[in-house]
């Protein structure tokens, strides 16, 4: 359990969602480290380090009660390289290895109490309408090893008496970057559609929950491994499209075929085209509270004033 002016270390905190935990962290009077390639903040109660992104040194973690680990390459930031493919895997995979080689280096008694790792639903590989809670098998496919590697790193830090949560992330909304930023753009437009045949279960999160579940994993402590971070509410690709269309007042145009998400992504086309019906277990075992729980007052919520 966190407690007022503990110090907690945040990585990625310069991204959509460490922006908005770095804020919650501080109002409710926590003391925020963060790691940014450039050491700048600038703010009350947030001191900034430097790292490269992957191991973040020697001192970072002293003083530290809990980390939140979301540092990571965007998936959908440019075309599926293999180069940028293993940009994507090393900001995750090695970055997490590295973090928790650092906290091994600490004494027993110094260091922190939980690590909250992200992680995504892509671990559990196409699924098809298969119900995913966090004690199925996980799945194949670059996504699915990708975060199946990603975990077992983060896993290590259980062997030097830390809580690991492994937070597996769906779509998050929000209007201010992510998935929803990009498809706001040609529905806005009248020109978004489904992506293949929409039959896709998609899972998602808004954003305020997300880091409404973060907080619940570091202030719960019988919360522990994998936890999937989503909306109760299961939805197909052809629902969003509905619904977003419908909360921007736009028609639905033609969908896009899937060869050709599939030739623009790569191996990432999964994301997007592989259905994934996922649901939030044990977040609602132990008696967690969406403020959107489903998915037209998510998007109300982000895009109901454009």
């Amino acid at each position: 359990m966190q407690s007022e002016g503990d110090q907690l270390l945040v990585t990625g905190a310069t991204g959509l969602v460490g922006r908005r935990l770095v804020d919650a962290l501080l109002a409710r009077g926590s003391r925020v480290r963060v790691l940014s390639r450039s050491a700048r903040s600038g703010r009350p109660g947030v001191e900034a380090r430097t790292w490269d992104g992957v191991d973040p040194g020697e001192e970072a973690l002293r003083g530290v009660n809990a980390v939140v680990h979301l540092s990571g390459e965007p998936l959908f930031g440019g075309l599926p390289t293999a180069s940028r493919l293993e940009r994507v895997r090393a900001s995750r995979v090695d970055s997490t290895r590295r973090l928790v080689e650092r906290i091994a280096e600490l004494p027993a008694e110094a260091r922190p109490r939980c690590l909250v790792c992200a992680s995504a639903v892509g671990i559990y590989g196409a699924r098809g309408d298969e119900r995913l809670d966090e004690d199925v098998a996980l799945g194949t496919g670059f996504l699915a090893e990708l975060c199946r590697d990603w975990e077992r790193e983060a896993a290590r830090a259980r062997e030097l008496s830390v809580r690991v949560v492994s937070l597996r992330i769906g779509v998050v909304l929000a209007r201010d970057g992510g998935a929803l930023a990009l498809m706001r753009v040609p529905f806005s437009l009248g020109l978004g559609g489904r992506l293949g045949d929409g039959r896709q279960y998609f899972p998602w999160i808004h954003l305020d929950d997300l880091v409404a579940a973060i907080l619940f994993g570091l202030d719960h402590d019988q919360l522990e491994g994998p936890i999937n971070g989503v909306a109760p509410e299961a939805v197909r690709n052809a629902d969003l499209t509905r619904t977003l269309a419908r909360v921007l007042h736009r028609p639905v145009f033609l969908p896009v075929p899937a060869f050709a998400v599939r030739a623009l992504m790569g191996e990432l086309a999964g994301e997007l085209l592989e259905s994934r019906r996922v649901v939030p277990a044990r977040l609602e075992a132990a008696g967690f509270r969406w403020s959107y729980p489903v998915l037209d007052a998510a998007l109300e919520a982000e895009l109901g004033r454009d």
